[in-house]
């Protein structure tokens, strides 16, 4: 085969066609790579010593932004629709990387109530032989008890009966009154992590109501990060929890009794939601307290736990002094 001057310009313009088109699509590849799948989905938090958080994003490298230098905090101020589109329109990359390795602190502040929900896995009901409620059952912690989900957990002055309890927390975004099932989830902000810390002895035998043994300072840790997304689906997560690396908790949420979407709407006809309130929806068998024989967090246990899709939670127990 003879090659002509005009067939050999020709075979190099291809060439270089080829090899720029390779190039582009490598960049483009690497680029899509780093960036969410979702460009609607946000996780946000907050990082920094205790009383002096500031406010953040975890990017598509699990690397934290720092988004101070447009927000002030992320607070019910911050779950309305106006500000979480401007977040949304920040090209995240720009945003300045947090170095080293920080700690995280409740993903949102200003919360006004945490409401939670007992008895809402079918296995954690027969564990405590209770009888499947037909209706949710619902009492507050105080929001004192907030912490972040890394912090230690404190076992309180005469305690006896520490115990855990990872739950899916549902953070309310809009002021939410006599909502509608169908339309709850539109007042919902974004879904994170709980754990339900309960000191059993001050719930079960220092009577009056759970409010007692849910409310010791550090028994809320709530986090990683609040993920938003108006597209999430919360109905099939697996969630679970570890003692000292063994396990204790381990299921799914698609086995709730009764789901997030129904939780707000019934809560509402009962109280008003407010932007940053957080309700904790229960949690599966494997409680501590109903094992044969039962089983209590000492000072020293670390606690690991954790949902798909919304990160993971380390506690140590210490005493308090």
């Amino acid at each position: 085969m003879s090659f002509s001057a005009s067939n050999m310009h020709c075979s190099i313009l291809l060439y270089a066609v080829v090899v720029l088109a390779q190039i582009s699509g490598s960049s483009a590849q690497a680029e899509s790579s780093i960036h969410p799948d979702n460009e609607n989905t946000l996780k946000l938090l907050r990082y920094g010593e205790i009383g002096n958080e500031k406010p953040g994003l975890l990017d598509a490298n699990d690397d934290i932004r720092d988004l101070s230098g447009h927000i002030d905090d992320i607070s019910p101020e911050t779950l309305d629709g106006a500000s979480l589109a401007k977040i949304r329109s920040l090209d995240w990359r720009g945003l300045p990387v947090v170095e080293g390795n920080p700690r995280l602190g409740i993903p949102i502040v200003g919360t006004g109530k945490i409401v939670a929900v007992g008895f809402n896995y079918l296995d954690h009901v027969e564990e405590t032989g209770q009888e499947v409620p037909k209706e949710p059952v619902i009492f507050m912690k105080a929001t004192t008890a907030l912490s972040g989900p890394n912090d230690d957990v404190i076992e309180p002055k005469g305690a006896s009966m520490l115990d855990w309890e990872v739950e899916l927390a549902i953070v309310i975004g809009t002021k939410a009154q006599y909502v509608e099932k169908e339309d709850a989830l539109n007042y919902v902000a974004g879904f994170t992590i709980g754990n339900d810390v309960t000191e059993r002895a001050f719930q079960v035998y220092r009577g009056g109501q759970y409010v007692k043994g849910k409310s010791a300072d550090t028994f809320a840790p709530i986090g990683p990060y609040l993920l938003v997304d108006d597209d999430f689906d919360a109905s099939n997560l697996d969630i679970w929890l570890e003692v000292n690396g063994e396990n204790q908790q381990r299921s799914n949420t698609e086995h709730l009794i009764f789901d997030p979407a129904f939780l707000v709407s019934y809560i509402s006809g009962f109280m008003t939601l407010e932007p940053g309130d957080i309700i904790l929806t229960g949690t599966p068998g494997g409680i501590g307290g109903t094992q044969d024989p039962p089983v209590f967090l000492k000072p020293g246990d670390v606690m690991r736990l954790g949902i798909s899709e919304l990160g993971e939670q380390s506690q140590t127990v210490i005493l308090y002094e």
